[in-house]
């Protein structure tokens, strides 16, 4: 497996505070405008390898936006969702990457080739869980993510950007919305 880095000079910014804390370690901040530029990269990359997917699996929750992204991108009008749970909160994660219903309908992706994309290979345990699920019944699977850190366990075919800081993504920057008053 070829590991492709589809964009080195094009990367997030980094921002040395976070929410005006001066002690804050520093952290990668990707913008919405610099996901898609990495979003088309990484479609670009795909396209240039030569592999051509049947079905796009986003890795719920982080992978949805940029599954939703290269799927547009490549012309793949197939795109399905795992849904597994790891990280519970900042660096806080539980012992194993859980799968969460609803599960994918394996039947329908049997030999297919499928695409599986998530933000980040941090620790990588959940890419490799679902690598290893999706090649049960696909014929050829590839991963691809915007972040892959040194301490992953696998590595991803296609990568945006490695780094080993935290990751600012623009969709999960905020607390969750309340109703209004």
């Amino acid at each position: 497996m070829t590991e492709t880095t589809a964009a080195q000079t094009t990367g997030p910014t980094t921002s040395p505070t976070t929410s005006g804390i001066q002690d804050a370690p520093a952290r990668e901040v990707l913008t919405y405008e610099q996901f898609g530029v990495a979003a088309r990269e990484l479609a670009q990359a795909v396209a240039d390898s030569g592999f051509v997917p049947d079905v796009v699996v986003a890795v719920a929750r982080g992978g949805l936006p940029l599954g939703g992204a290269i799927a547009y991108a490549l012309g793949t009008k197939a795109v399905g969702t795992l849904n597994v749970e790891f990280y519970t909160g900042i660096d806080e994660r539980l012992p194993d990457p859980v799968l969460l219903p609803p599960l994918l309908d394996t039947n329908a992706i049997s030999g297919l080739r499928a695409l599986v994309v998530d933000d980040v290979a941090d620790t990588g345990e959940t890419l490799a869980l679902v690598e290893k699920l999706m090649g049960r019944y696909c014929q050829d699977v590839r991963t691809v993510v915007l972040y892959a850190k040194p301490r992953s366990v696998i590595d991803p075919h296609f990568v945006w950007k490695r780094t080993d800081r935290w990751i600012v993504f623009p969709w999960s920057d905020r607390d969750p919305v309340t109703p209004a008053v």
